[in-house]
């Protein structure tokens, strides 16, 4: 194998990432995982994900077409929306320790069907606990999301962005442990390639109970399913398809921070040369790019970063650059063309 260069890792990660835009069930199935956040500036993560990868995607179509897609929400490395094989792998989870207040909860979105939280107040009440992160939720909420992570329930839609609960199906064909955790991790490095083996491995690791990780993936590059190699000091992971060489397109996208092309900061930085960081839960005044800065791809390059608001029904977009702004004669005019997809997008226009 030729030595690879960073040039050709930046274009790898990108064409691997970014491709030609499909079907949104299509988008779904080649991402492999679509990461979720709450947050609306100027849309959902999700959305803004899959806006580049789907075509004429707009904003909220993930959720209402929901049902029809055979996808699932779950945890992988993040939490987020997954296409049911890869879901398939990560059940059963541990059924052990089940409350009482659990196993009520399952029984009645069992015997009723799918079910809105609020519909489990009538039968259960308004009891509170403390969250994971420091705050109140309902009781019952509690324990329908300790069902859905250890997969007795699943998301059958959602309602206003809340989720509705109803019974998961059995799993269609029982997997080994060791079979599960190896397809896992192709499955984790595809969607993340080329992956730094320290960020794999960081992500791996919350499947220990199905076996060794860290041997399951020393398999995987001794059988040649998983290539390696290092630039610049890091090591760098791929799936055998072959590192891709296509020239980036002269265009200008606005990236989710949880974009699959951003998502890992190590890899960020190292192809890019600057730090992204995602400040919407930094105080004001310690933000260095905004609220919900998202970085701006212009060809192979991420030069700065994007802030859009949505100000009555007008779309406001201020722009920030590492370095200078770029001089190239059609960099506005294709700045221009993606302030005006993104509204198209948000149903602006």
């Amino acid at each position: 194998m030729a030595m690879l260069t960073l040039e050709r890792l930046r274009a790898h990660a990108i064409s691997q990432s970014l491709f030609p835009q499909t079907t949104l069930k299509a988008a779904i199935r080649r991402l492999g995982f679509v990461q979720a956040d709450p947050i609306r500036s100027p849309a959902r993560a999700q959305d803004l994900i899959l806006r580049h990868r789907v075509k004429a995607y707009r904003a909220g179509d993930l959720e209402r077409r929901y049902a029809s897609l055979d996808i699932e929400e779950d945890v992988l490395y993040a939490y987020g929306f997954l296409s049911r094989t890869i879901w398939q792998l990560l059940h059963p989870r541990n059924l052990r320790g089940m409350s009482k207040l659990e196993k009520k909860v399952l029984d009645v979105v069992c015997r009723f069907g799918a079910m809105h939280p609020r519909e489990l107040e009538a039968h259960f009440g308004k009891a509170r606990v403390i969250n994971a992160w420091g705050g109140y939720s309902k009781a019952t909420t509690h324990a329908l999301d300790h069902l859905h992570y250890r997969g007795l329930l699943r998301i059958a839609r959602r309602e206003n962005g809340i989720r509705v609960y109803e019974a998961a199906p059995s799993p269609r064909e029982p997997m080994s442990p060791t079979e599960r955790l190896r397809k896992l991790v192709m499955a984790i490095a595809n969607i993340l390639a080329p992956v730094p083996e320290r960020s794999l491995h960081a992500n791996i690791a919350r499947y220990r109970g199905l076996g060794n990780p860290r041997a399951i993936l020393n398999d995987l590059l001794d059988s040649g399913e998983l290539e390696k190699q290092m630039i610049d000091g890091i090591t760098y992971l791929w799936p055998h398809s072959g590192i891709a060489h296509e020239e980036a397109p002269r265009s200008v996208r606005f990236l989710a921070p949880f974009d699959p092309l951003v998502w890992d900061r190590q890899r960020f930085e190292h192809l890019w040369r600057w730090p992204y960081r995602f400040e919407a839960y930094t105080p004001a005044a310690k933000r260095l790019r905004g609220y919900y800065a998202m970085p701006i791809l212009w060809c192979d390059s991420v030069i700065g970063w994007a802030n859009a608001r949505v100000e009555g029904k007008r779309l406001n977009v201020e722009v920030g650059f590492v370095e200078k702004r770029p001089r190239d004669s059609d960099f506005q005019s294709e700045l221009d063309a993606e302030i005006g997809r993104l509204e198209t997008f948000l149903r602006l226009k």
